[in-house]
């Protein structure tokens, strides 16, 4: 997120089953460029960014801010997680909570990591933030965006309309977690 508050940053690495989110480091550049350029990977966030701009333009050390989470599988960055304050949002019920984003490399597709990296994200959010809800947006166009956001436990709070397309906020809450 944006603002953190008190959280402190970086937190201790996060291990699941068989995937790491860690803070990025200087070796992940190279699969950061690639996840944004990836024609792919932007087919629902608004097209890929050029390369040759991301190579003159992305740091040493990209993304390196709190709420940014490195996914790893084998010692190789796969995706990445972002957790931001949902900051002049275009949804007043999503304005000032946490806002979930995730973005995996083509070839992570399909196996669950997505699900896997983002459930412990959310858990990482229920221990750091006590009983704060978390947000996600995304099309509906977009078929697995939507299938994990219902995997995850969010819940609709409405659809819009953004960018040309119908869009869907989606709500969870670690309170639901116990109910």
């Amino acid at each position: 997120m944006s603002d953190l508050g008190t959280v402190a940053w970086p937190p201790a690495l996060i291990k699941t089953e068989r995937l790491v989110l860690r803070e990025p480091e200087a070796r992940d550049r190279a699969a950061f460029i690639e996840l944004l350029a990836s024609p792919e990977v932007h087919t629902y966030l608004g097209g890929p960014r050029p390369r040759d701009e991301l190579e003159r333009k992305t740091p040493e050390v990209p993304e390196q801010w709190p709420g940014s989470f490195v996914v790893e599988l084998g010692g190789a960055m796969i995706g990445q997680i972002l957790l931001r304050r949902a900051t002049g949002h275009r949804r007043p019920a999503a304005a000032g909570k946490a806002d979930l984003g995730y973005l995996f490399l083509p070839r992570a597709w399909g196996f669950g990591y997505a699900a896997e990296a983002c459930a412990a994200a959310l858990g990482w959010v229920a221990g750091a933030l006590s009983g704060e809800p978390v947000v996600l947006t995304t099309q509906t166009a977009n078929v697995g965006s939507m299938r994990l956001a219902a995997k995850l436990g969010f819940t609709e709070v409405e659809r819009f309309e953004a960018w040309g397309a119908e869009q869907w906020l989606g709500m969870w809450s670690p309170a639901t977690l116990s109910d």
